[in-house]
């Protein structure tokens, strides 16, 4: 073997190696750029690594129309799994609550385990039904005076959209298709009021620290005039709080006394902030009255039930 051939055939096998690890490199490069895309389009959707790795290898690693397929693959298969569990018991789930300004909603959503109600994906969804309910109440009063109270069907509900985009039943489809439980939208109320009144509110155990919608088991709205200037918002969280705590049926008068641990009039209540005094002996104090109340409970049976 001459020592040009032995020095030719050393050269290729050199440029043979380079070029592989050129090309194991470059391949290295590529399957890092697809895992980043499949971490990114994980933490958008939520879906399964699978699903996702699936919608990037069927667009090309195109993550807008992967992300678009995977929601249209899980609308789908959450009607499906709607029609599905339709028959399981959906007692679970949260209150979201929301006031801005003169105006105030609150909705139920149920699911069936508590499990389920601690997931952001549905928290998400609670905020989406009760942004969407108190749109649709400031879009439907924009030509109302006074005091509007309107309380809301889960069929009702349904039908909204968040925006100009999907009704709330496709929301809930897709979280259905994300979590595989039942989910309902049950009811809701929205209120506005005239400027010189004022909306307080209560949600008991707030898990929604990430959010402006408060979300809990328990949840009280209360309509009330006067109360001392710039108190009014720790005012009505009191009162908010004693609804939700006392759970009263009605409203009663000022000059009601009360009849007994039974009373379920609110006024002759034993106000929980001041066990001394009753909550309308409290108001005269605060210089206030209240008008109305609302009060939600998760899973509470209703008497149209």
């Amino acid at each position: 073997m001459s020592l040009v051939y032995l020095f030719r055939t050393v050269l290729r096998e050199a440029v043979g190696a380079s070029h592989t690890v050129r090309c194991l490199h470059s391949g290295y490069q590529l399957l890092a750029a697809d895992k980043a895309l499949l971490m990114k389009l994980r933490k958008n959707t939520g879906y399964t690594f699978i699903n996702c790795k699936k919608a990037l290898e069927k667009f090309e690693n195109d993550i807008t129309q992967a992300e678009s397929w995977l929601h249209e693959q899980a609308q789908k298969e959450g009607w499906t799994k709607a029609s599905k569990l339709v028959g399981r018991k959906a007692k679970e789930g949260l209150i979201g609550l929301f006031v801005e300004n003169q105006t105030a909603a609150m909705v139920e959503v149920n699911c069936e385990t508590d499990f389920v109600a601690r997931n952001e994906k549905f928290q998400q969804l609670v905020k989406d039904v009760t942004l969407a309910t108190l749109a649709h109440h400031q879009n439907k009063s924009q030509s109302q005076t006074g005091y509007v109270k309107s309380v809301l069907s889960g069929e009702e509900l349904n039908k909204l959209s968040v925006g100009e985009g999907p009704s709330l039943a496709d929301h809930v489809a897709l979280t259905i298709g994300r979590l595989g439980e039942n989910m309902s939208l049950r009811r809701a109320v929205t209120l506005g009021v005239p400027a010189e009144w004022h909306i307080g509110s209560y949600v008991h155990g707030n898990i929604s620290g990430k959010t402006e919608v408060s979300m809990g088991r328990y949840g009280a709205l209360v309509i009330f005039q006067g109360g001392k200037d710039g108190e009014q918002h720790i005012l009505g969280h009191k009162l908010g709080q004693h609804i939700v705590g006392e759970a009263p049926l009605s409203l009663g008068n000022m000059e009601d006394l009360p009849c007994g641990e039974s009373e379920t009039r609110l006024l002759p209540q034993t106000f929980l902030g001041d066990p001394s005094r009753t909550v309308a002996q409290f108001l005269k104090g605060q210089q206030a009255r209240v008008l109305d109340f609302v009060r939600f409970q998760c899973g509470e049976t209703l008497q149209e039930e």
